[in-house]
């Protein structure tokens, strides 16, 4: 084996996608009760030693994909190749990286178990919003996790119904369920290579490194594939809707986002930087008919409320016939802030509290850590409300700013949320490469997602708190920005 084989981008992603397949049937986020392994007569491999194996298999596997990255990236900014057989040469890393892990195990996070178990609870004639998947007890109860059984979802109504839809058509079988789930999640994460891929290619920007720091992301693989987050179809059809628009088929474009929405309210802060694309394109086109290079004031006021009538029209009859359809209540409404339970250093506010919890512990010793957070958490909403009002403003200029300013929008939102886990990033991820943005993104974007994608053990646990865990990992995300970055300091990445 020669090393340039050992380097080979295409090539590492390949073992590295097989070794996390294999390593999921042990090491992943199982079942608590049946699956591949148990109908093998393989069921050793995912407890005591057995499953020892397994973690090394899938960890090994973790850090080829993270290696396989790290080498595209090299390749690419180095520019050693032409336009057409760079971008081919990350279209053929990612499809060697997804093709073994759409036969692998949920891995990274347990919630394609709630997702089933809320579909179910939605075909039986419960309602998620109100009640905790407890009240339906089953098959697919067993293998939601524990903290979640009396937790309502936070989701919109196309999720449920969805899950209403694959359960019904499933029964209570778990692996088939887990099945579709799948191809929902490869059908989102096509639609994001698909989308990012065009609107770099509008901007003009590099459509190979758009496609790399948004899509082979180890991050994006991990989690929408690995982990059959619904942040994938959420994201698809996010940058969908952004390309359609883009392209002056606003009415889609944001119908398209609509439906997102009704998925996960997350995408609803793309809907506002749109309004400023439709703006433009309508103010443009009336200027021309006048005869006029540019817009009046009184054409950009009237081209604002005209796309921001129209698109707040098409998000409620959108989100209105999907409700209506799918036959979950409105109660999605009222959780869209979603729940409390999670604390990790990923959301600022967990990160504050739990910085002043070391420091008061030392002094205080009934010191009372939930108070602490929930103040923190408080100021950081009107931290991140006002952040969000900022970026629109900011990034109103013309398309590309627009584009950014969705970006920055959602980093704000992620940063200064009550809960962030590593998959909500997708949507920020996605999006980076596609406005030409300056070469430190680029460099900050590669060794975050490196350190997050080394944060989670394939049975979903986070190890942010494990100190020498966190350290080891920020010092590999600093050196795959160096081998990745090399000699490349005073050339910007994205010109």
């Amino acid at each position: 084996m020669t090393l340039q084989r050992l380097t080979n981008p295409v090539f590492l992603g390949g073992l590295a996608g097989l070794l996390l397949m294999l390593g999921s049937f042990g090491g992943g986020a199982i079942r608590y009760r049946g699956g591949v392994l148990d109908a093998l007569g393989l069921s050793f491999f995912s407890f005591g030693h057995g499953q020892g194996i397994s973690n090394a298999v899938l960890f090994l596997g973790q850090l080829l994909l993270i290696g396989s990255w790290v080498h595209l990236g090299r390749a690419l900014i180095r520019r050693e190749e032409g336009v057409e057989k760079r971008l081919m040469l990350v279209k053929r890393s990612v499809l060697a990286m997804v093709v073994p892990l759409l036969f692998a195990a949920p891995m990274m996070s347990r919630d394609v178990y709630s997702y089933l178990m809320q579909g179910a609870m939605l075909r039986d004639g419960f309602d998620p919003y109100t009640e905790g998947a407890a009240v339906n007890p089953g098959p697919m109860l067993l293998e939601v996790s524990h903290d979640w059984r009396n937790t309502t979802t936070p989701y919109g109504p196309l999720h449920l119904w969805i899950g209403d839809m694959i359960t019904s058509m499933v029964g209570d079988n778990v692996t088939l369920g887990v099945v579709a789930y799948k191809i929902l999640s490869v059908a989102g994460f096509a639609a994001i290579a698909w989308s990012i891929s065009k609107i770099a290619a509008h901007f003009g920007a590099d459509q190979a490194l758009a496609l790399w720091i948004g899509v082979a992301n180890p991050v994006m693989i991990i989690h929408m594939i690995g982990g059959m987050h619904n942040e994938s179809l959420m994201v698809g059809l996010v940058s969908g809707g952004l390309y359609f628009v883009l392209n002056k088929r606003y009415a889609v474009g944001v119908a398209l986002i609509a439906v997102a929405v009704s998925l996960k309210a997350t995408a609803a802060i793309a809907l506002p930087f749109i309004v400023w694309i439709g703006m433009h394109h309508l103010a443009g086109h009336w200027a021309k008919r006048a005869g006029s290079e540019r817009p009046s004031l009184k054409q950009q006021v009237s081209a604002f409320v005209a796309a921001g009538s129209l698109g707040v029209a098409i998000t409620g009859v959108v989100v209105s016939v999907i409700t209506w359809l799918s036959g979950a209540s409105w109660g999605w409404i009222s959780e869209i802030s979603g729940n409390s339970k999670v604390i990790n250093p990923l959301a600022f506010p967990s990160l504050v509290a739990s910085v002043i919890a070391m420091v008061a512990d030392v002094f205080v010793d009934d010191f009372n850590y939930n108070v602490v957070v929930n103040v923190v958490r408080s100021i950081s909403m009107f931290l991140m409300l006002a952040g969000l009002v900022l970026c629109w403003w900011l990034f109103r200029q013309n398309e590309r700013r627009a584009i950014a300013g969705t970006a920055a929008a959602y980093a704000v939102a992620f940063v200064f949320n009550s809960v962030t886990l590593p998959w909500y990033y997708a949507s920020l991820i996605s999006l980076l490469g596609t406005f030409k943005p300056p070469s430190w993104l680029i460099r900050f974007a590669a060794g975050a997602s490196v350190f997050i994608a080394l944060m989670f053990t394939g049975s979903g646990n986070h190890q942010l708190y494990n100190i020498g865990t966190v350290i080891v990992s920020a010092l590999i995300a600093w050196l795959a920005t160096v081998v990745i970055f090399d000699e490349t300091s005073a050339r910007s990445s994205v010109d």
